[in-house]
């Protein structure tokens, strides 16, 4: 079945939010970095602000960041990947931190994984980055797998962090996709829901040549929800 034209949604958005409000949101969205990448120790400080951020107030964690960086060494992963056994226990007792044992083992599960990113390629970042853009189920489904508490939105709003050109499978997003024709009945996280909103956002870039980022923050101020874009 066909699906709605994107410039019907993107119509539909700028009716409900302004033209130069769309346009405001876009310039926030700018895709891969230009020039130098950053480091592999800020992708995984990226993973451990979101997961730390999940079920709490954004706020608390941004207060006690600086703290947080400092128990977990810079968020170097080669550096935490030797700590003993004794370091990671003290750290469930550590006021720096929010302490969560399930989060703190998934901030050590998470290092081993960018350190064996960057062994196999190089670079975890550069790897990431250059993922292709007409298969971001696929990597959501690599960080889901390989990674820990990286399933869901939070790997998703990880990638958008350090650069990458994604869209994010939020409620909104779902609702447009729904409403233009998609073949989604739930909440779009089965593997064959992935495959079809994969397949209209290379439709919709194809069709208007916009970044995924573009497509997902336009698709999200389209509906009357939460725009979390």
């Amino acid at each position: 079945m066909a699906i709605r034209a994107f410039s019907e949604i993107r119509a539909r958005a700028e009716a409900r939010k302004g033209r130069e409000a769309i346009e405001a949101r876009l310039a926030e969205y700018l895709g891969k970095p230009d020039g130098a990448v950053i480091g592999d120790d800020r992708l995984l400080a990226s993973m451990a602000k979101y997961i730390f951020s999940s079920g709490i107030s954004w706020t608390v964690v941004e207060k006690k960041w600086p703290g947080i960086e400092e128990a977990f060494l810079g968020f170097d992963p080669g550096l935490l990947n030797i700590q003993p056994e004794e370091f990671w226990h003290e750290l469930l007792g550590d006021a720096r931190i929010i302490r969560h044992g399930a989060k703190v083992n998934a901030i050590r599960e998470n290092a081993a994984f960018v350190s064996g990113l960057a062994r196999e390629h190089g670079s975890a970042v550069r790897f990431l980055l250059d993922w292709p853009s007409t298969d971001l189920v696929g990597l959501y489904d690599l960080l889901a797998k390989r990674g820990d508490r990286l399933g869901g939105s939070t790997g998703q709003y990880v990638l958008r962090s350090i650069g990458k050109d994604n869209f994010i499978i939020s409620r909104d997003v779902v609702a447009c996709l729904k409403e233009a024709g998609v073949a989604i009945s739930r909440d779009g996280s089965g593997k064959a829901e992935r495959k079809a909103i994969q397949a209209a956002f290379n439709q919709w870039a194809e069709e208007t040549g916009l970044p995924m980022s573009h497509l997902s923050v336009i698709a999200a101020q389209s509906i009357d929800g939460e725009q979390a874009e």
